[in-house]
């Protein structure tokens, strides 16, 4: 995930808007935040989702996430190494994941380009979003993703002569994979009414000089194309996943989702609260850029579900042992529910 920034926004309380999930997180770290808007969020239109709810009818169950097995695959794609775009780990990270998703019933596709980072010009580097569909015969659909590629350097160890040692990137990169992964044994009886789409971002943490060159390949290439493509298929939301697996974390609301999918952070939020999800908190936090703002600016409502407190991030203590399946369970409690509910 992108720190590039600048601006701390000031931590605001959401008391009335959502049901309590959880109490706030203890010594929130600095985190990037994009323009600071200072006007307050406009009402919210209702998204299309939970029609279930008041309607007597009984609502939709969330699936028996396999925590331990959701670890398991972290551990397994970590054993590959670094997964830098364009490297041989990130091709063995591409193989694997398209024999997993294909044998749980997804059509797998890589969506490719070339893209060209300011510090290591004129070397162009080759990329892909890898994209797992169900149903995709479906106009109507929403979207669950994260980056899949890991940072090549260390670049928050104190000690600069550490940077460039071998960094696995577990949660920041490691654990929206691993979730995915465990996600995709439940998507095909799940009972959604739309087409559900996984997408891994390339590109995102391509960096090398952090204060100089260019983040969000993938996400901004993709809603490139759903640009161009539009009228095939309809995005009605998007849940990003953003360092989901550290031991005891938190997820309280991002700014720039908030601004740009409020209502749909209002769902996932009431969600949380029905299910006991006490990791989700009721605290505004900082505005971070990240892949979800080039997806908003495509028309798609995307809420950046991220841990702003893991003190491993971009450090090559990030691994398997520091995290845990707690947070992913119950982020998986969340979506799944929400996956049933969209129309």
């Amino acid at each position: 995930m992108n720190r590039r920034a600048v601006v701390w926004v000031a931590v605001l309380a959401l008391a009335g808007c959502f049901p309590t999930a959880g109490r706030p997180p203890e010594g929130v770290a600095d985190k990037p935040s994009g323009e600071e808007n200072q006007e307050p969020p406009p009402e919210r239109k209702r998204d299309e989702f939970a029609s279930d709810r008041g309607g007597g009818g009984q609502p939709p169950a969330p699936v028996s996430f396999d925590a331990d097995r959701a670890m398991d695959y972290l551990k397994e794609v970590c054993k590959i190494g670094p997964r830098i775009s364009g490297t041989d780990g990130m091709k063995k990270q591409q193989e694997l994941l398209r024999k997993h998703f294909e044998a749980h019933g997804a059509t797998v596709t890589l969506q490719e380009f070339t893209a060209r980072q300011n510090s290591q010009r004129p070397k162009p580097v080759p990329m892909a979003n890898l994209i797992a569909s169900w149903h995709p015969d479906r106009q109507r659909r929403v979207i669950i993703c994260s980056h899949y590629d890991t940072r090549p350097i260390a670049d928050q160890e104190p000690n600069r002569r550490d940077w460039t040692k071998p960094f696995i990137s577990a949660n920041d990169g490691g654990s929206g994979v691993a979730f995915l992964m465990e996600l995709a044994h439940h998507v095909k009886g799940l009972k959604a009414q739309v087409g559900v789409d996984f997408v891994l971002f390339d590109g995102e943490e391509y960096i090398f000089e952090p204060d100089h060159d260019k983040y969000f390949f993938g996400s901004e290439h993709f809603a490139g194309v759903y640009r161009s493509e539009r009228g095939k298929k309809r995005y009605l939301g998007a849940v990003l996943l953003d360092m989901i697996a550290g031991k005891g974390a938190r997820f309280p609301v991002e700014q720039n989702s908030w601004l740009k999918a409020g209502g749909l952070v209002q769902d996932l939020w009431r969600i949380a609260g029905d299910q006991k999800c006490r990791a989700f908190v009721n605290d505004m936090q900082s505005a971070v850029l990240d892949d979800h703002i080039a997806l908003n600016a495509a028309g798609i409502p995307t809420v950046d579900l991220i841990d702003f407190s893991y003190r491993h991030w971009h450090r090559l203590s990030d691994v398997p042992e520091n995290c845990s399946g707690e947070g992913m369970e119950q982020v998986a409690r969340v979506v799944t529910v929400w996956l049933q509910r969209a129309k």
